[in-house]
């Protein structure tokens, strides 16, 4: 179990990757963005991008209007 920051609440997870994180969180498909440590990670780079304690993960959504 790791322990890491998502959206600035700390959670714990089983996750190793990016992608598995976005998985078990069931985030959406389409419309985000998601940066770690402060850094975009391109969605085809998820599957590949390991997590690691203590990380920050931040999730951006698209929101249409002005």
């Amino acid at each position: 179990m790791m322990k890491l920051f998502f959206n600035n609440k700390e959670i714990s997870t089983e996750a190793q990757t990016l992608q598995q994180l976005a998985q078990e969180l069931s985030l959406p498909d389409k419309g985000i963005a998601v940066a770690a440590d402060n850094k975009l990670v391109p969605r085809p780079e998820w599957d590949a991008f390991l997590l690691k304690e203590s990380i920050r993960i931040v999730v951006i959504k698209a929101v249409c209007g002005g």
